[in-house]
């Protein structure tokens, strides 16, 4: 019988690999396994064209606007993919 130290929730040795395993899920082949953070990543990208329409003043919104669209699609994806990560280095 051993004795295993139990990791905490944000243990280093659990969040750093587990963040580069985040970015690292960002393969669309990973990302269709899961339609609803699919969706989103999709979402996000797309928005990237609007953002640089109006960085160019041809958008329809502001650029700091879409921006914040932007941000907020991929900060979604990162944390999905983050607690999955974690998730599965708990395990």
């Amino acid at each position: 019988m051993s004795a295993t130290k139990p990791f905490s929730l944000l243990d280093p040795a659990l969040a750093k690999p587990a963040m580069v395993s985040a970015f690292r899920k960002l393969s669309p082949r990973v990302q269709w396994r899961n339609p609803v953070r699919f969706v989103v990543y999709v979402g996000s990208i797309i928005t990237t064209v609007p953002w640089v329409q109006a960085l160019g003043g041809q958008g329809e919104a502001s650029a700091g606007f879409v921006l914040a669209i932007e941000l907020w699609l991929w900060f979604t994806v990162l944390f999905a993919n983050f607690a999955e990560a974690l998730a599965e280095g708990r395990s």
